[in-house]
């Protein structure tokens, strides 16, 4: 039998990196904003600048 392991809710990840897992991430800055990454994408910047990234619901 296969187990899947996610990542905890509440892993980080910065602009620039791999995202560790999919899901809704919510960005630590202000004004905040929330985006759905899929697993392997780059994190993207928000307000172009680089942010750290929460993960706040799996997919």
């Amino acid at each position: 039998m296969l187990t899947q392991t996610n990542k905890p809710i509440g892993t980080t990840a910065r602009t620039g990196e791999r995202c560790p897992e999919s899901g809704v991430w919510r960005a630590m800055s202000t004004p905040s904003t929330t985006a759905p990454i899929a697993k392997g994408n780059v994190m993207p910047p928000y307000n172009r600048q680089a942010v750290t990234w929460k993960l706040i619901q799996h997919a």
